[in-house]
């Protein structure tokens, strides 16, 4: 049990190293340092409109190098208590939009259209600014918008797949905001939540052309076999042409991501542990992942010495049963009741958690599981397999004590897993 709680707590520490990795102060910070950021005309004003999991800290991070008239709108995600000295803050809904965020979708609309020649706009885009800005088309309403959302969280298509959709379904995403900037200038610092680093996919891509047409998007729809059961607007939307008119070009900055975080994770163990990294991220279904997981764990077993393996990645769940949970608790889970059925004579733990400190529509990160996991939740009176069927992994792991609880970060670059052998 002693080897346990420490292998725990290295893979705990290491998450953590991941975390600040990306922290986006510290991003954004020495992103500006070297150009500085852009300034307006003698006349105009700086629209500053931060959006995502990680808004707040850039927000602070870039109010120091903004002077003269300004506009400042910085949109998180609820949990996401953070303040910001003259900004005006919404704290909206994720994963699902809310009014607040609908709210401020139209404030971020109207200063983005009041926007003239002399201004700049800089806009500072983290995770999650796809559902915190929903932003419907006319005709579309923000019931709508939720449950289009619910069908794709529901559906088991990957992130890209999932904003390609969005992109279609907003007046701010696939470039919109560029749109609504125009004829002002529009600089972007963007922290990527996407693996791969694919701008169109970050919060949606506000600030770059949209990932397919609106003909493509139909048809992964109907391959998704969720076309006939969107609502009658968004049906009715997608179904027309999409604007021909040439998207305004904007600068664009990356300043984090996955990979760098992945990398620290690594740097944090190699002291102590013979560590590699996965270069291929762990993406598409979490059952599949898991048994990835599962491979490289037994690979590993025969290795000499402690042993460390890290992944970064974003999987996706397709969701059969009412339980609670996330992906990453999901893929703690299943991995846990493989090696339950084939258990290691040496000590391992593995941990999966999202870099912003929430995995589903639960207060957890993530989970961190060992051998004794599965026997944990027997003896808490629970069966695995069925709450896994149930799609219930935080019930789960909340019975066995392995839930990773960290709270919101303030950042959000995917997801870390780390596999730990004593």
């Amino acid at each position: 049990m002693a080897e346990i709680s420490e292998l725990k707590d290295h893979a705990a520490r290491a998450f953590r190293a991941a975390v600040r990795r990306a922290d986006p102060g510290v991003a954004l910070t020495e992103c500006t340092r070297d150009t500085g950021v852009p300034r307006p005309k003698p006349n105009g004003k700086t629209i500053v409109i931060a959006v995502g999991k990680a808004a707040p800290s850039m927000m602070r991070a870039l109010i120091p190098q903004v002077s003269g008239p300004r506009v400042l709108i910085c949109v998180t995600h609820r949990e996401n208590q953070e303040s910001v000295a003259g900004a005006e803050v919404f704290r909206a809904g994720h994963p699902v939009p809310d009014e607040v965020g609908a709210h401020a979708a139209m404030r971020v609309e109207e200063a983005l259209r009041a926007a003239t020649d002399d201004d700049v706009v800089i806009a500072l885009i983290s995770g999650g600014g796809s559902a915190l800005l929903p932003a419907p088309p006319p005709g579309v309403t923000l019931e709508d918008k939720q449950a289009l959302n619910r069908l794709l969280l529901k559906s088991g298509m990957n992130i890209n797949a999932m904003n390609a959709v969005r992109q279609h379904v907003s007046m701010l995403k696939g470039g919109g905001f560029l749109r609504l900037a125009a004829p002002a200038s529009v600089t972007s610092y963007i922290l990527s939540d996407v693996i791969g680093d694919d701008l169109r996919a970050i919060a949606s891509g506000p600030t770059v052309a949209p990932m397919a047409t609106r003909a493509e998007v139909r048809d992964l729809l109907q391959r998704n076999q969720i076309m006939d059961a969107l609502p009658d607007s968004v049906r009715h939307h997608l179904l027309q042409p999409a604007p021909n008119t040439p998207l305004p070009e904007a600068q664009n900055h990356l300043i984090g991501s996955n990979s760098e975080s992945v990398a620290a994770a690594a740097d944090t163990l190699s002291a102590a542990y013979d560590t590699q990294i996965v270069e291929a991220p762990l993406v598409g279904d979490v059952t599949a992942a898991a048994s990835a997981i599962y491979s490289a764990l037994q690979t590993q077993s025969g290795a000499p010495g402690p042993t460390a393996v890290v992944w970064g990645g974003e999987t996706t769940v397709n969701v059969r049963g009412s339980g609670q949970g996330g992906r990453n608790q999901e893929m703690a889970l299943r991995l846990a009741c493989l090696m339950d059925a084939t258990p290691l004579d040496r000590p391992w733990v593995f941990l999966s958690a999202g870099t912003d400190g929430r995995d589903g529509p639960t207060d957890a990160a993530g989970g961190v599981v060992d051998q004794g996991t599965v026997q944990r939740i027997r003896d808490a009176g629970g069966a695995p397999a069925r709450l896994l069927d149930s799609n219930d992994s935080y019930a789960a792991l909340r019975m066995a004590g392995d839930l990773l609880i960290t709270g919101a970060t303030g950042t959000n670059v995917a997801d870390i897993q780390i596999l730990l052998l004593g």
